[in-house]
């Protein structure tokens, strides 16, 4: 992977870990009420899930990348307007309205197991691997490799969103749940999100 591509992936990606979703806010509260080690850790099961998704959607377009520019086009400029989507449903989030996600009382495998099933279940999470990832690929290169490097950054990333969440419910989910400083938050990753959208639509074929 080049370093143009890696140097527009990271935020894009990034902004995507960091959203406020069902994920991130169950990290939240396993970390008011179990402490941080434990929805840190709990969050291996939502990387399970998602190396799943990785490894099936490298699996699956991998050969289309290679057989067909037509088809990478349409992934290009699909997943382009996939951002922008993204982009203005954060921008015009409304913030005085939050989702709240709580976790029984349960030991760290049970955690892991729920964040594994929400994430698996989540259909934003499928889009993101099948229209956001493959349009950082080189049809021309390896495509294998290019997956693996991009799954592997994607994890990393998502891996120190639910740590940055469970900091969120240790000390400032008071600050966080503020209505207008939620909004400027959603903001933040809508225009990472937009501009990641502007690159890729202007990067040379």
């Amino acid at each position: 992977m080049d370093l143009f591509t890696l140097l527009l992936f990271i935020p894009a990606c990034f902004a995507l870990n960091m959203s406020p979703g069902p994920n991130n806010l169950l990290a939240m509260s396993n970390a008011k009420r179990y402490g941080f080690y434990t929805a840190f850790f709990a969050g291996l099961g939502r990387l399970a899930a998602f190396t799943g998704m990785i490894a099936l959607t490298a699996t699956g377009l991998a050969v289309i990348l290679h057989t067909s520019e037509t088809v990478f086009m349409v992934i290009k400029f699909s997943g382009a307007g996939y951002l922008f989507w993204l982009a203005y449903k954060l921008w015009r989030a409304n913030p005085d309205k939050t989702e709240t996600l709580e976790a029984d009382d349960k030991n760290l495998l049970s955690l892991a197991q729920q964040e594994f099933f929400l994430a698996a279940g989540n259909p934003k999470a499928i889009l993101i691997f099948t229209a956001f990832l493959p349009q950082f690929v080189n049809p021309d290169e390896p495509t294998n490799l290019q997956f693996f490097e991009l799954g592997v950054t994607f994890l990393l990333l998502e891996w120190t969103a639910i740590a940055v969440y469970a900091m969120f419910g240790l000390y400032l989910r008071q600050w966080f749940s503020q209505p207008n400083k939620r909004q400027l938050f959603n903001r933040g990753c809508s225009s990472l999100l937009a501009s990641a959208g502007l690159g890729i639509l202007l990067t040379p074929e």
